[in-house]
C-alpha cells in the first residue's frame, strides 16, 4: 500500500464489539485526527488550534458534530439537497456531549483557540455514532500537541431484561429501561446524560460502576495510539498570580465589605452589593500612591474578587453549613404554583422555586402537527416536544434573544424527563408540545421546566401516568471532604464542583445529567447525591400534588376536539378524491385535520364541536349504509333486462327488480327507468352487501295501500343478470 494511505491503527473490544482507532491515513494536516469505527459506523474526529491575537478571559474551545447523510446512503430531504449550515438539534446535543467531558481537561489559563470537529461518514443501524465521537475527540486531542489531561472514553448504557448492556443497538434500546451516555477517565465518571423508565437510583449507580469497568480497554487503546503516533505536547506554563497583588486586593475587598455582601440572600441585592465592593476596591487602589500606577493590580481586580468570593462562600458552607441564601445543604427553596394562568392556552402553569420562575404552556395538536426529522436512520416523527427558552430579561441582561446550545440542551433534558409519562398514541392520539419560558432565573431553571411542564400537561388534561419533578444538586469538595447541596443557586453552580440534575417520579428516575469540574466523582458521593435528590424530589412532588392533585378530567374548550370513525377501506379513495379534492374540501369547510389509516380508521381533529359534527358527516357521506324499510331518492345508474340498478347513497347501489318498478305490469325496464333520472324507492331487503329496493312499494303507500313485505318477496332467479344491487356496483365486498 502506498505510504500516502498508510496509518497507525489500534483496537479495543468493548461489549463484544471491536472498536478501531486509526490515525495518519487522512487529515494529516490537522493537529490531531482519529478515524474511529465500530461495525459499519465510522466517524472522523479532528482537532486544530491557533493562537489568538487578543487573549480572552475564557477558554476558546468550540466543538462541532455533523452527520453526513451519505453515511447512511441517503440524500438530504431539504430544498437544497445538502447538509445545510445550521446544525440540527440532535447534532447540537451530541456536540454538547463531546464538549462537556473534554473541556475541564484542558489546562486552566490555556489561551489558544481550539476547534474539535466530529463528522459521521458511515452509519449502520446498530452502532450509534455519538459515543464513538466522545472517544474519538479524546483520542484526537491526546494525539495532538495541545496540552490535555486525557484520555477519557464515552459509552452508552442500557439494561435489557435485567442485564446491563454496553453500547446497545437501536433494537435493544427500544426494550431497555436505561439509555444513559457517560464519559469516564481512568479513575472516575466525569459526565452523565440520559433517561430511564422509572429506574431506582441504585440501579443507575450500579450501571455506571459496571460501565466504567467495561470501557477501560478504550483508554488502553488511546494510550497505545499516542505511544505509537502521538506528537510531543507543547510546553505551557500557566500564568503565575502575583501573591502580593492577590493579598492586597483581597485585604481591600474584605475591608470594603465583601463578606457582608455575600451574605445578602436576594440575588439582585447581592449582585449590586458585590458591584459596589468592586468599585470601592478600584477606588481604594487608585487613591493609594503605592498602588495607583500598578496596572496589573487594576487589571486583575475582577479575577481576584471572583477567586475571593468562591473561597469565602465555599468556606462558609463547609464550616457553617449555611449557603448564600441562608439555607442548609438539604433544604429546597420555597415553591409556589399557579395553574391555568393563560385563558386561551390548552394548559398553563406558573412555577416558582425561590428566585427561579417558569411560565410553562402545553399545546395539543393533531397527528399532522408531529415533527418530522430527517436523520441518518430515515424520516422520524415526534409527537411529544418540549422547548425551553431563556430570554435575557430573566437574568436582567441585554443581549440578542436567540436559541442557544444551552437552551436546546436544557429542553432535551426536560423532554427526556417527561417522555416516559406521556400516554400512548392509541389512548391519547394528540401531538403534545410543551414550552417553558424562563421568566426569572437563579439556578435550576431546567428543573423548573420539568416541574412546570408536568403540571401544565396535567392542566391541559393529558392523562399522564405519574407526576414528575426534578432538582439540581451541587457539590463542594475540599481535600477529602464532600458536601452535597440540594437545589443549587446560579452562583453555587459557578463556584461549586458539580452540576447534577435528576428528575423522576416517586417510584424512580426518568432523566439524569451530570457535569463535574474536578477530576472525577467517586460513586459513593454520586450515590449520596442521588439519595439526597430523591428526598428533595418527593418533597417537591408533594407540593405539586397539593396544587393539582390529578390531571383535568376534560380538555380545554380551545383544544382540538378528537373523534375516530371507521369506514369501509374501499371508500377511502372516494373520501380522498382525485388529487385529494374531497379531503381538501372537508378540511377547508370545517378547519378539521383528518388522518386516514389504510384499515379504514379515520381520525378527526376539529377546532369546535360543531366543526367535528360537520367533518364527521362529510366523511361518512362516502360510507353510508342503507336502512331496511326506508325511502330513498335514488338515481338510475344502469338498465338491465331484469330491472334497474339505482344509487341510493354515494357508492351504495340497489337492484329494483322489474316486478318492483310499478304497481302495474312493466314490459320493458326502459318504460319506467331512464339513465340518470331520479326515482323514489324503498329498501325491501338487505342481504349482506346485496340490497333490493322497490318503487312499487312507494307507489302503493302513496295510494294509501298498506305495504307488506310479502308483497315484494323476491321472485325466483330466472336470469343470470339478477345479482342484486351492492355497494360500489358489481365488485364483491366484505
Amino acid at each position: 500500500m502506498s505510504s500516502l494511505l498508510k496509518g497507525t491503527r489500534v483496537s479495543a473490544t468493548v461489549g463484544g464489539k471491536e472498536i478501531l482507532l486509526e490515525t495518519g491515513r487522512v487529515a494529516r494536516q490537522a493537529g490531531g485526527a482519529v478515524w474511529i469505527q465500530c461495525g459499519g459506523t465510522v466517524a472522523l474526529v479532528t482537532v486544530c488550534e491557533q493562537p489568538l491575537d487578543t487573549p480572552r478571559d475564557f477558554f476558546p474551545l468550540t466543538v462541532e458534530y455533523s452527520e453526513k447523510m451519505y453515511a447512511a446512503g441517503r440524500i438530504p430531504g431539504n430544498f437544497f439537497r445538502r447538509e445545510i449550515g445550521r446544525p440540527a438539534d440532535n447534532e447540537t446535543l451530541v456536540a454538547r456531549l463531546i464538549d462537556r467531558p473534554i473541556r475541564p481537561l484542558f489546562p486552566k489559563g490555556y489561551g489558544n483557540e481550539v476547534q474539535v470537529l466530529a463528522s459521521v461518514i458511515s452509519a449502520d443501524p446498530d452502532n450509534l455514532p455519538d459515543v464513538l465521537c466522545i472517544t474519538g475527540a479524546s483520542a484526537a486531542v491526546c494525539l495532538s500537541s495541545t496540552p490535555f489531561a486525557g484520555p477519557i472514553a464515552g459509552a452508552r448504557l442500557g439494561r435489557v431484561d435485567g442485564r446491563f448492556v454496553i453500547n446497545p443497538t437501536r433494537q435493544e434500546l427500544e426494550r431497555s429501561e436505561l439509555n444513559i451516555v457517560f464519559a469516564a477517565s481512568r479513575d472516575a465518571v466525569v459526565m452523565v446524560e440520559g433517561e430511564a423508565r422509572f429506574a431506582p437510583e441504585a440501579v443507575i449507580i450500579e450501571a455506571l460502576e459496571w460501565g466504567h469497568k467495561a470501557i477501560q480497554p478504550l483508554l488502553d487503546a488511546q494510550e497505545e495510539l499516542v505511544r505509537l503516533a502521538g506528537k510531543p505536547k507543547a510546553p505551557f506554563t500557566p500564568k503565575e498570580d502575583d501573591p502580593e497583588i492577590y493579598a492586597h486586593v483581597e485585604k481591600l475587598a474584605l475591608e470594603a465589605g465583601m463578606e457582608d455582601a455575600l451574605r445578602i440572600p436576594d440575588k439582585l441585592e447581592r449582585k449590586e452589593a458585590r458591584k459596589a465592593v468592586k468599585t470601592r476596591v478600584r477606588d481604594m487602589l487608585a487613591a493609594d500612591p503605592a498602588w495607583a500606577e500598578n496596572e496589573e493590580a487594576q487589571r486583575e481586580v475582577g479575577a481576584i474578587l471572583e477567586h475571593l468570593e468562591k473561597k469565602l462562600v465555599r468556606r462558609r458552607i463547609l464550616t457553617e453549613g449555611t449557603r448564600m441564601d441562608n439555607r442548609d445543604t438539604k433544604t429546597v427553596r420555597p415553591i409556589e404554583i399557579e395553574t391555568g394562568v393563560l385563558p386561551r392556552a390548552h394548559g398553563s402553569v406558573l412555577f416558582a422555586r425561590g428566585e427561579t420562575k417558569a411560565l410553562v404552556v402545553t399545546t395539543l395538536g393533531s397527528s399532522t402537527d408531529e415533527q418530522r426529522v430527517d436523520s441518518l436512520v430515515g424520516d422520524e416523527t415526534r409527537r411529544f416536544m418540549l422547548h425551553y427558552n431563556f430570554p435575557p430579561f430573566s437574568v436582567g441582561e441585554v443581549k440578542a434573544p436567540r436559541v442557544s446550545r444551552r437552551e436546546i440542551g436544557h429542553g432535551a433534558l426536560a423532554e427526556r424527563a417527561l417522555r416516559p409519562i406521556i400516554p400512548s398514541p392509541e389512548s391519547f392520539p394528540y401531538t403534545v408540545r410543551v414550552v417553558s419560558e424562563t421568566v426569572e432565573s437563579n439556578g435550576s431553571s431546567s428543573m423548573a421546566a420539568v416541574c412546570g411542564g408536568c403540571l401544565s400537561l396535567m392542566d391541559a388534561g393529558v392523562p399522564i401516568s405519574a407526576p414528575v419533578a426534578g432538582v439540581a444538586m451541587g457539590l463542594i469538595k475540599e481535600g477529602d471532604e464532600y458536601l452535597v447541596l440540594t437545589d443549587i443557586l446560579g452562583d453555587e453552580d459557578a463556584l461549586g464542583d458539580m452540576d447534577f440534575k435528576i428528575a423522576g417520579t416517586a417510584d424512580g428516575v426518568t432523566a439524569v445529567q451530570m457535569d463535574i469540574k474536578i477530576n472525577g466523582l467517586p460513586t459513593e458521593v454520586m450515590a449520596r447525591a442521588m439519595q439526597q435528590a430523591k428526598e428533595a424530589r418527593l418533597h417537591i412532588l408533594g407540593i405539586m400534588t397539593r396544587a393539582l392533585p390529578a390531571y383535568r378530567e376534560s380538555l380545554s374548550p380551545y383544544a382540538p376536539q378528537h373523534e375516530e370513525v371507521y369506514v369501509n377501506p374501499e371508500v377511502i379513495r372516494m373520501i380522498i378524491g382525485p388529487g385529494g379534492k374531497n379531503i381538501k374540501a372537508i378540511t377547508s369547510a370545517t378547519g378539521a385535520s383528518i388522518d386516514i389509516d389504510d384499515s379504514g380508521r379515520v381520525s378527526v381533529f376539529a377546532p369546535t364541536q360543531e366543526a367535528m359534527r360537520q367533518a364527521k358527516e362529510m366523511v361518512l357521506y362516502y360510507d353510508q349504509h342503507a336502512e331496511l324499510g326506508k325511502n330513498y331518492t335514488a338515481k338510475v345508474r344502469r338498465i338491465l333486462e331484469i330491472g334497474a340498478i339505482v344509487e341510493l347513497l354515494p357508492n351504495l347501489e340497489a337492484l329494483v327488480h322489474i316486478s318492483q318498478l310499478d304497481t302495474s305490469r312493466v314490459e320493458k325496464v326502459e318504460d319506467v327507468a331512464r339513465l340518470g333520472e331520479d326515482m323514489v324507492v324503498k329498501v325491501i331487503e338487505i342481504n349482506g352487501d346485496r340490497i333490493r329496493a322497490s318503487r312499487k312499494a312507494v307507489l302503493l303507500e302513496e295510494q294509501g295501500v298498506e305495504w307488506k313485505p310479502e308483497d315484494t318477496a323476491r321472485p325466483p332467479r330466472a336470469d343470470r343478470g339478477d345479482r342484486g344491487g351492492r355497494r360500489g356496483g358489481s365488485r364483491e365486498r366484505r
